[in-house]
């Protein structure tokens, strides 16, 4: 992939992270743990131990498969996921083990994008304009009561939303694009806890980018913990902190990246 990469993660404050980055030649990606704090999932692993196993089989997918599409590969990813754990584990549990997905790929010129629960991908292109590539369909349920977001989790129904967990299918659901690489500046992979500054706070997106340039994946982190320290309690719905993964994609001088760098937790 012709851009430097870095990266940084933090958990939640007081907590373990369940996100997990990971670069390659050609890749890179944000996964981050979608199960409710203390629900009862039916499952023998925790949600770490479920973002660690399906990064280190994607990883494998997007070194070895060339042209799959991102679907296909996040789909066979997943199903050999719940193959290993579905005889100890209760599958049909709507809150079993989940995670958002953020993955982007250099294929054929272009860049190529998939994005799965609420992690985002912010493009900033040559043109200067920034283009923020996002499922945000959980934002829209009917309810946020616990019984109905459980009915509404990796549900075909109308109004639902799709995370990566125990349903393989919801590969089918991510949402996609690709992007031909000389109209990209400079992008970014994010968990949804590392997309709180413009989502939450009032930056824009430009300045969001502008500022990770600048400063780095951790320094945005920083910046994030300070405004969410000083936020009233209740003032937004969720949690006041969550996992913050940020991984920063510049032109680099090289041709391209040659490692694979893993990183699960800080």
């Amino acid at each position: 992939m012709p851009f430097e990469i870095t990266h940084a993660t933090t958990p939640t404050p007081g907590g373990v992270s369940e996100a997990a980055v990971v670069t390659g030649p050609a890749f890179a990606f944000v996964l981050d743990g979608a199960t409710a704090t203390g629900a009862t999932t039916g499952c023998a692993h925790d949600v770490s131990w479920y973002v660690e196993q399906l990064a280190g089989l994607l990883c494998a997918q997007l070194l070895t498969q060339g042209p799959a599409s991102l679907r296909e590969i996040l789909r066979t990813a997943l199903t050999t996921l719940v193959g290993e754990h579905g005889q100890t584990c209760d599958m049909t549990n709507a809150d079993s083990p989940s995670s958002t997905v953020a993955v982007v790929r250099e294929h054929g010129g272009s860049l190529d994008v998939l994005v799965l629960g609420h992690s985002p991908v912010a493009l900033h292109r040559t043109n200067g304009a920034v283009e923020v590539i996002v499922d945000d369909r959980a934002a829209y349920l009917d309810s946020y009561a616990e019984e109905a977001v459980r009915g509404y989790r990796n549900s075909a129904g109308a109004g639902g939303f799709w995370v990566a967990g125990a349903k393989p299918e919801a590969a089918d659901q991510a949402l996609t694009a690709s992007i031909p690489l000389s109209q990209i500046h400079q992008f970014a992979v994010l968990s949804e806890g590392a997309a709180r500054l413009p989502e939450r706070y009032g930056w824009s997106w430009p300045r969001f980018m502008a500022e990770l340039s600048d400063s780095g994946p951790g320094q945005i982190i920083a910046v994030t913990r300070e405004a969410e320290t000083g936020t009233a309690a209740g003032a937004f719905r969720g949690r006041t902190h969550d996992t913050a993964a940020v991984v920063l994609c510049r032109p680099s001088q090289t041709a391209h990246v040659t490692q694979t760098s893993v990183e699960t937790r800080s």
